[in-house]
Parts: C-alpha cells; structure tokens; sequence
C-alpha cells in the first residue's frame, strides 16, 4: 500500500508525513487521501519521489527495493520545479549547459 511505502520514506528522513507534503508544496490533506488507500497522480508522484531520492516505481509499490538511479523526470522536476511542460529541447540544452560548466571547472584546476 501507498501510504505504508510513503510513512517508511518519512521515517527514514526524519521528517512527519505532514511536513513531507508540505515541503513539496502539498496541502496536509493528501494524507488523509493516501491513509485511506488513495495514491498520488503522476505530477505528485514524481515529486514525492524527487524529494525522497528514490524512483517513483518505488514510491507507488510496483519496485520492492529502491534503485540508485535517478529519472529523467525527477531531474526535471529538481531543475525547473514541476513548473509548465518541459521539452526534451529544453532539458537537452540544460545537460549541455551542464557539461559546458563541468568542462569548465575541469580546465581551472589545470
């Protein structure tokens, strides 16, 4: 169950299920939902599971152990905020970005 999984991540940050949803930007009202064997819609879920580090397979119960992997999705969620569509485009030319500066900090340490 949803909610069995969601408590655990909680617990294991050390944070209460409320607070969990409030720091996402979600209202205290969603636990009751999820107690009562709800589950979060796909824009939920995949901030819940940026905010816990884990996969959102992992979140919902379709994974019994958590994978290292970050998705795409959850990347995209850290960069931009869940804000508006973000395009396969958009997220290319971040990853771009991203290498340009990594390269760059390479360079200033030779």
């Amino acid at each position: 169950m949803f909610f069995t999984r969601f408590k655990s991540l909680c617990d294991q940050r050390g944070v209460s299920v409320y607070r969990a949803c409030t720091d996402i930007g979600l209202n205290r009202s969603a636990v009751a939902k999820w107690k009562a064997g709800g589950q979060p819609n796909g824009t939920t879920a995949a901030r819940l599971a940026a905010y816990f580090g884990v996969t959102t397979d992992y979140l919902l119960c379709r994974e019994a152990e958590p994978r290292d992997a970050v998705s795409d999705e959850q990347i995209k969620f850290a960069l931009f905020g869940g804000d508006g569509d973000i395009t396969d485009a958009m997220y290319d030319e971040v990853k771009r970005f991203a290498a340009f500066v990594k390269q760059r900090e390479a360079d200033k340490k030779d």
